[in-house]
């Protein structure tokens, strides 16, 4: 694989590089099912998701959920999730994407609104770790968009010759574009998450439907 010197890539990891769709549909419905919602399809779910999350319950609702059901809701969907997300497999060609970008020379980092002490250990146990100049997940409230998550993770690059408009966002929300634009990065979204496509276009940024097809996209926007 070949790109241009100096470009960067921040990868997503749930829904993009880590392939777990299922494992969210099955812990939405048994959260939902809990708090007395009643069942979602994948379609309808990729239509109304939004971050940050109590948007999308709001969605649902008709209304923002109070700080007290907001508290129920995301340690319910949690409980829930992190009970079948270890069985989750990475997204078709992923790991060969990613050997196949630091062969080339070319830097990549991790950053996920996942909990970063449960973040770590998973991409370890799937020996993509070493790929990766940083790896950070979520530190704090769990109601949050990327954009401040983004800042700090560009910023603990500094020095290692990374920088935001040579910088790529492959995410799979439209909150991933806003954040990359944000710092002033670039950002390609992927079909294979938490979003439909028609939600994706209205970012404005480039959508596609493989890893494949966002990285050779990503390669060509950072020039």
């Amino acid at each position: 694989m070949t790109a241009s010197a100096g470009a960067h890539l921040v990868w997503d990891w749930n829904g993009t590089l880590l392939h777990d769709i299922d494992a969210v549909m099955a812990a939405t419905n048994a959260s939902f099912a809990e708090l007395g919602f009643a069942p979602i399809t994948l379609e309808r779910y990729r239509e109304l998701y939004v971050v940050p999350v109590p948007k999308f319950y709001e969605r649902l609702m008709g209304r923002l959920p109070t700080d007290d059901e907001w508290l129920v809701m995301d340690d319910t969907f949690h409980r829930h999730y992190w009970a079948v997300a270890e069985d989750a497999g990475l997204a078709e060609g992923a790991r060969e994407l990613l050997e196949g970008w630091r062969t080339a020379g070319l830097t990549q980092s991790l950053l996920s609104l996942a909990p970063h002490d449960k973040l770590v250990p998973l991409v370890r146990r799937h020996g993509i770790h070493d790929h990766f100049l940083r790896v950070d997940g979520r530190v704090g409230p769990s109601h949050t968009s990327k954009a401040g998550h983004l800042v700090r993770h560009m910023a603990a690059m500094e020095g290692t010759g990374v920088s935001a408009t040579r910088t790529v966002l492959i995410g799979d929300a439209v909150d991933d574009a806003l954040a990359a634009a944000h710092v002033g990065a670039l950002a390609v979204l992927y079909t294979g998450g938490s979003h439909s496509r028609r939600s994706l276009e209205s970012a404005g940024v480039p959508v596609v439907d493989s890893l494949a097809e966002a990285v050779r996209t990503a390669r060509e926007l950072a020039g």
